[in-house]
């Protein structure tokens, strides 16, 4: 007598190789489209969320520094407000590398920093209308990143 196999011609090995395939091929969209999606800076859509701000958009640690209302002031070294699409900006001390504030702020957002010596960078310049003692700055091309520079006046 011979040996007798259920699957002579190895149909369920094809069929299991064909869906491990199909998965793998899902997974590169999903990622890539993830990748894509967090390099752009797109945000998604979401609510109006009442929860505290992710860990990547915390408040300013530094001491003297601290967002609040838009109060324009000449003495005022930094005042921030979102009047586009939301767009990630980072807030840093140059001399001592500290991260002031990283995240996402969203349209109608508006922050107030205390500290002289600030560099500002955000991924769409155009969302922003900054604030430098008093002083507007210039609007920046929308989708472009921009700087800003805050210094101690004169």
């Amino acid at each position: 007598m011979g040996r007798h196999r259920s699957d002579p011609i190895g149909l369920a090995r094809i069929v299991i190789a064909a869906i491990a395939v199909v998965f793998a091929l899902a997974l590169l969209v999903v990622g890539g489209i993830a990748l894509v999606n967090a390099v752009s800076g797109s945000p998604d859509k979401q609510g109006p969320s009442t929860a505290a701000p992710p860990s990547g958009q915390s408040t300013p640690s530094s001491p003297g520094t601290s967002p609040s209302q838009k109060t324009p002031a000449a003495n005022v070294p930094l005042l921030i407000e979102v009047t586009g699409q939301a767009t990630k900006v980072v807030i840093r001390v140059p001399d001592t590398g500290t991260v002031v504030r990283s995240g996402v702020l969203n349209p109608g957002d508006t922050l107030q920093f205390d500290e002289k010596t600030l560099d500002v960078v955000a991924n769409n310049g155009g969302s922003l209308q900054v604030t430098i003692y008093g002083k507007v700055q210039p609007p920046q091309p929308a989708g472009q990143r921009a700087t800003w520079y805050v210094r101690p006046k004169s």
